[in-house]
């Protein structure tokens, strides 16, 4: 798999206010990262540090403000470290003291939000033989790994990545590309070239699509909408698989032999990163919109919006134009997630394709949704089914629509 983007892995280092967490991320990435200092509440925002672990591979760790942050501002910190965590794949709670009543609450959330996690008892160099209680009382209280270690001697951080590595779920339990792909097979990707497309290059779901094809010894054939039926026609036999963008669905269904199964590059990020199925069982909660109803427009990175941005001009413009409701759009941008207020009167919530968001995350989304009952769906799901093609494009994932 590519490690990039959606490969990356977010870890949270979280605990109290002066335990040592911004030494120890200094200590483990071997950087003056964080600012390092005796006084109480140093670390004011979360600070990113994009680096390679072994053997976990590229991962950004997040240094939080300590949760027993106090003061109107310091409960601000607070919730700004609480909303780091929904980024988190992995935590690692740093202490120095036995349990009590932040430790738990920080585990708490862990286990609420299904985030495997470590434990660093730090400042082994003054703790002594203490740091080994301390150590026992946290395996014994949260039956985790424990790690005893000194940020000043940077010492004990020899297996952290390694034992990561081994707790968080893996990202390569489903395949990106049909499995019916095979060695030999011709898959044509359709790639449109305009305003949306970034300059020199391609977006992840394609590049994750072409490494997927040849590792299966198969042929990837790359090609724009407008090539797409003069490209088949060159070809000797039919492709195994036809892939679009979500946005040239119709042309492209149009152009495709019946007997030929295709796809989308968002369809396959939903199976992929999200619940699929959960996505296609909300689609028809759009036939359930009314005037005034309120629909998020979901986007797991923050970009600049283009003229005829997917997201939050063609896809509110064919929704109005299929129901006919004056509906209400909000647009949600980034990998925090939203507070409670600021969703509770959704009718519905469509998600982008969340190439740059683990499965880890986007599942940590889906989950929160279906707790507080509100449908979520995905970009290519939406538009396929708006155009009338998405029993077709779900068939080659073995999906069927529900008639209705």
């Amino acid at each position: 798999m590519l490690p990039s983007g959606g490969f990356r892995k977010y870890i949270s280092i979280v605990g109290r206010r002066n335990v040592g967490k911004s030494s120890f991320m200094n200590a483990l990435t071997g950087q003056e990262i964080s600012i390092v200092s005796d006084v109480p509440g140093t670390t004011t925002d979360p600070v990113y540090k994009a680096m390679e672990l072994h053997p976990l591979g590229p991962v950004t760790l997040i240094d939080t403000p300590g949760l027993d942050d106090v003061g109107e501002l310091g409960e601000k910190r607070v919730q700004k470290a609480i909303k780091a965590f929904y980024k988190a794949d992995a935590g690692i709670l740093v202490t120095d003291d036995f349990p009590g009543e932040y430790e738990k609450r920080i585990t708490e959330i862990f286990k609420e939000l299904e985030i495997p996690f470590i434990v660093a008892v730090n400042k082994a160099d003054l703790l002594d033989k203490k740091a080994e209680e301390i150590a026992k009382a946290y395996e014994m209280e949260f039956s985790t790994r424990v790690f005893v270690v000194s940020s000043v001697r940077k010492s004990g951080f020899e297996n952290i990545g390694k034992t990561l590595n081994e707790i968080i779920p893996s990202d390569d339990e489903l395949p990106f590309i049909p499995e019916f792909v095979d060695a030999g097979d011709l898959v044509v990707l359709v790639v449109p070239i305009d305003l949306g497309a970034p300059k020199g290059r391609l977006i992840m779901p394609q590049v994750h699509a072409i490494r997927e094809i040849l590792d299966r010894e198969a042929v990837a054939i790359v090609t724009k909408e407008r090539e797409l039926r003069y490209t088949l026609e060159k070809l000797n036999e039919p492709p195994k698989l036809v892939i679009t963008d979500s946005q040239a669905v119709m042309k492209v269904a149009s152009d495709v032999p019946s007997d030929v199964s295709l796809t989308t590059f968002s369809i396959l990020e939903a199976n992929y990163r999200g619940d699929i199925r959960y996505f296609v069982e909300s689609v028809y909660e759009i036939e359930k919109l009314k005037d005034g109803d309120t629909v998020i427009i979901m986007e797991g990175c923050t970009h600049r919006p283009l003229t005829e941005d997917i997201g939050r001009v063609k896809i509110p413009r064919w929704l109005v134009n299929h129901t006919g409701a004056n509906i209400n759009f909000k647009v949600w941008a980034g990998v925090d997630m939203p507070e409670y207020e600021e969703v509770a009167d959704a009718k519905l919530v469509i998600h982008c394709g969340g190439c740059v968001n683990t499965r880890n995350q986007m599942m940590r989304r889906v989950r929160m949704f279906k707790r507080l009952g509100i449908p979520m769906t995905n970009y290519g799901i939406v538009i396929s089914y708006m155009h009338g093609v998405l029993e077709r494009a779900l068939e080659p994932l073995g999906i069927s629509v529900a008639k209705r």
